[in-house]
């Protein structure tokens, strides 16, 4: 990555959805080229442009982070939750767990049955602890692209 493809990823930090009409001249670059630019970069799987969605506003009214005690290999765990629709995010971490999951369910009740019929029965998960969600107070997808 040079310092064209950064400049492209700070502003579609900025603003996602910019035109390549206004992507191109911001970066020193033609819209075609800015264009070829960030194909690239999403063929590379460095970025990319999706649409975030505020999950508790789309009718997903019971989130929780679930914090997982593993005995093996994390990683299987979390490659099997992966597969389910309410997992939207997971993390290998250390500590006191060793994967992180959030999960959006649609009701309390789904995500209780989630919880004890999915997630415990995992091969290797010893421990589950649920973290529920209030409401989101911060959601950013801004890092420092520098």
């Amino acid at each position: 990555m040079d310092d064209v493809d950064l400049a492209i990823l700070r502003e579609l930090q900025r603003d996602g959805r910019i035109p390549y009409a206004e992507l191109g001249p911001k970066v020193g670059l033609s819209p075609s080229a800015a264009r070829q630019r960030l194909q690239r970069l999403t063929d590379a799987k460095v970025v990319q442009v999706v649409g975030v969605t505020d999950p508790m506003a789309m009718g997903g009214q019971s989130m929780a982070m679930l914090g997982l005690r593993v005995d093996g290999d994390p990683r299987v765990v979390a490659d099997v939750l992966s597969h389910h629709e309410e997992v939207v995010y997971s993390v290998l971490t250390s500590g006191s767990f060793d994967v992180f999951a959030e999960v959006v369910c649609r009701r309390p009740a789904e995500l209780l049955d989630f919880i004890n019929d999915v997630v415990r029965p995992v091969e290797g998960v010893t421990a589950v602890e649920n973290f529920p969600y209030f409401g989101i107070h911060t959601h950013r997808f801004l890092w420092d692209v520098d």
